[in-house]
């Protein structure tokens, strides 16, 4: 005979399962302020390493501007060396593009094969047309400038908001963390610390090698760029440096980018040698020198990785490619901490040190008491 349980338990499970309900739609309802609380985590976390070493020669308040004004400079920088020479070169597109499109028809006219088609389709007059109407759309953009505008207001907001919310855990430095293990065991606080340790080295080695790993991109493809005589050289090498960032796929977004650029720049022999070029990069890149970044940063299997960007990248896109691998890195640690894998348990904690002295050494070569 099943008995039932008691009223008290039945209700008592009600409530649990109505708590965790209200807690996951609370989280849900306060989900972008919490993806903000979290990111500047990590960008506090990234920046303990510099702000720490400062802090030794300053005060700690000093420290953290003059590492904020050299983070803010560097997005000011890159927007002003990409940004003007694409809205000039894009201005200049559109006003020539009827006369390419005249070339264009020529070229047509003077195959035989291709005027046939031609005939056939319409297809340069209504090349021209549209190429006629382009240069008197571009006051239309108006709207699309204001729109992005717009965006770009509600970015900085968000981007605001995070820097002062990092700025705020840079200040307190370690004396939060510090405060809140001293609420734990000594045997939980011993493996909290450890484990946080572990993860803000993971972290911080991962944003050191990712922008090492940015800057060796962006100098050769100058180099390479400036060797084929491809113009725009450095808006595109800062592409490539800002594109390898984002993990996997970052490297060859950029490649193709910059094979674009090539085929009005001595086409073939240009575009041809970029590719080949870009192949044996990206492979000396991800066989080389990410491998050699990530044993000394974030140590964790390329499987892993992989799986890591794709569902990050699925949860907060190209965000969430960025931090996946940290993540990924700092759950690495934390199973390694309190999981046996070969018992598939929970690992006991270690017990605390004792204050008490050892004792002290017998004398060698006098016998013990009976």
């Amino acid at each position: 005979m099943v008995r039932e349980p008691p009223p008290r338990t039945i209700v008592r499970i009600v409530l649990i399962i109505v708590a965790v309900a209200l807690c996951l739609w609370l989280i849900y309802q306060v989900r972008r302020p919490l993806t903000w609380i979290f990111i500047a985590a990590f960008i506090a976390i990234a920046l303990s390493g510099p702000v720490n070493g400062l802090s030794r020669r300053m005060r700690r308040g000093f420290a953290i501007a003059l590492v904020y004004v050299g983070l803010l400079l560097i997005p000011i920088g890159l927007i002003a060396l990409i940004v003007p020479p694409f809205i000039t070169e894009g201005n200049r597109f559109a006003e020539n593009l009827p006369s390419y499109s005249r070339e264009v028809t020529e070229f047509v006219d003077d195959n035989e094969r291709l005027r046939e088609l031609n005939e056939d389709y319409d297809i340069t007059q209504k090349l021209q047309e549209e190429a006629d109407k382009l240069p008197s759309r571009l006051g239309g953009a108006a709207t699309t400038l204001r729109d992005v505008g717009i965006g770009i207001v509600n970015s900085l907001f968000a981007l605001i908001t995070i820097l002062v919310l990092a700025a705020f855990m840079l200040s307190g430095g370690r004396s939060w963390v510090d405060a809140a293990l001293q609420l734990r065991p000594p045997e939980q606080r011993i493996r909290l610390e450890r484990s946080l340790n572990r993860i803000a080295g993971a972290v911080g080695g991962y944003v050191a090698g990712a922008l090492f790993i940015a800057f060796v991109a962006g100098i050769a493809t100058y180099v390479v760029l400036t060797i084929l005589g491809v113009p725009f050289r450095a808006p595109l090498a800062v592409i490539a440096g800002l594109f390898s960032l984002i993990p996997l796929v970052g490297a060859t977004i950029a490649a193709v980018l910059i094979g674009l650029v090539t085929l009005f720049e001595n086409f073939p022999t240009a575009t041809i040698a970029w590719a080949i070029w870009a192949i044996v990069y990206q492979q000396f890149e991800n066989h080389v020198i990410q491998p050699q970044v990530q044993k000394r940063t974030v140590n964790v299997h390329p499987f892993i990785t992989i799986v890591s960007v794709l569902i990050g990248s699925s949860l907060l896109g190209i965000l969430g490619a960025l931090l996946a691998i940290p993540m990924a890195a700092s759950i690495q640690i934390l199973l390694r901490e309190y999981f046996d894998p070969r018992t598939l348990s929970l690992r006991q904690a270690p017990p605390p040190p004792s204050d008490e002295p050892p004792p002290p050494a017998e004398p060698a070569g006098e016998p013990s008491p009976a």
